[in-house]
Formats: C-alpha cells, structure tokens, sequence
C-alpha cells in the first residue's frame, strides 16, 4: 500500500502531527454590538496585556463599560490601563475602533473587517498595517504594503494604528531548536524536506531524476495526494515588481 505523504497524514494520528492549541488564550475578535451602540461610542478599558505562543503579536484583554470582554490584538503606543472607544462617534486616536466609513484618509489601520461584523481579519500580523486611500459608492479602497489596493464596504471596522511588535521578524532565531518550537506553536512542520530530495513514493515531486521537474501549479480540488507546490495559482513563476 505503501505510505502516505506529509500533505495526507497532516493533521491526523497523534500529537506529530497537531497543533499544540492548549496553551492558546483566546481567539482576537471584534465583539459583537448593537445598531445603536454602532451608531454612537461605547467606552472600554485595556484591562490585561498576554503573550499567546503562536501569535506574533500582543494579545489584550479589553473589558466594554457593558461588562462583557473580548481579546483583540494591540497596536504601537497602547498600554495596560488606556480607555479606547468603540463606535462611529469614537475620535481617531490610536487604539479606538471605527467603521471605515469614519476614517478619514491617509490613516494608518490594523485588523481589518472583509465583511461586516466577521471579527477582523486583515493586517493582524506584527508590524504591519494598511492605509484608507478613498471613499467612493464602490466602497473604502484600502492601500497595503505590497501596493495591492481593495475595495472594502465601508461598514467593516478596524483599528487606528500599526500592529505592535514591529522588528520581531528581525532579530536572528541563531539556533534550529528555537525555531522549530516557533513552528510548533504555530502548528507548522519545521524542518521541511524539499520534496524534489524525497523519493517517488513519497511525494509528487520525488525521484532520483532530477532534470525533467513537474508541473508546479495543481488545481484547488486535488486530492490530497496530489495537492502540493502552487495550489490553484492564478500565474506561475518568479513574481515581476509592481509598477507605481
């Protein structure tokens, strides 16, 4: 019968191939409000600062003045103790929590909503952020840091500011150990074989020829034999810079 490959067995059989998800807090999402607490300011307080392993950024536990409390991630400039706001009448200042639609131009935003109300799930990693370049009919058109701009309906909320823990990324690992427990937090296989020096029984890319090398691009509904390399990829290759 022989074995099955990585891409097959993941997530399956014991702890190898699990995430380690019992030391984790708490999901970072926006909570869910009421039409008029939408339309006005409801006032909160960072009560608590955490490290959660796998996340590269701080997690905060912030308490609503309603009672209820919810854990988001922080962004530069915000401490233990601050009062934010939430809402649409809530000032621009670091740390509050708008609609876009009240954000004026140029403002430098995190955790960004894709739908109205799914919580925030766009530029959530350390140091980074997105812009609001324009408000039209269409939407509020969002500037990244690659240079992609999205429209985005004006409804969605997001963070003033930029992601905290900018130059984690920076400072060296040094050694294998600390990041293989990085990527063991995170659920990740770490390290990884290429699957061009594994044998063909054991990947699609596998041989001991190695001049004629397979397609990479694999289509989205490959069974998990198969799937591997670039999945449903829209172009294949090196990728050109963007023109501005």
């Amino acid at each position: 019968m022989g074995k099955r490959i990585r891409v097959q067995r993941r997530g399956k059989g014991g702890s190898t191939f699990q995430a380690s998800t019992q030391r984790r807090i708490a999901p970072a999402k926006y909570p869910p409000l009421t039409e008029q607490q939408r339309q006005n300011a409801v006032h909160a307080e960072i009560m608590e600062i955490y490290h959660e392993p796998g996340r590269g950024s701080p997690l905060a536990k912030i308490k609503l003045q309603t009672g209820h409390d919810f854990y988001f991630i922080l962004p530069e400039g915000v401490h233990k103790g601050q009062k934010i706001q939430i809402g649409s009448k809530a000032p621009i200042d670091i740390g509050n929590i708008l609609p876009l639609t009240n954000i004026p131009e140029g403002t430098m935003i995190c955790g960004i909503e894709q739908s109205p109300g799914d919580g925030g799930k766009i530029a959530r990693s350390s140091g980074t952020y997105a812009t609001i370049v324009d408000h039209t009919p269409q939407g509020t058109m969002i500037k990244f840091p690659s240079g992609k701009t999205k429209y985005i309906n004006r409804l969605c909320r997001a963070t003033i500011g930029i992601v905290s823990a900018a130059g984690r990324p920076e400072k060296p690992l040094l050694k294998a150990g600390k990041k293989y427990h990085m990527k063991k937090a995170k659920g990740h296989k770490y390290p990884r074989t290429r699957g061009i020096a594994m044998v063909a029984a054991a990947h699609p890319y596998g041989s001991s020829k190695k001049g004629g090398r397979k397609v990479t691009t694999v289509a989205r509904g490959a069974p998990p034999g198969k799937k591997v390399g670039l999945i449903a990829a829209r172009g294949a290759g090196k990728k050109q810079k963007r023109r501005r």
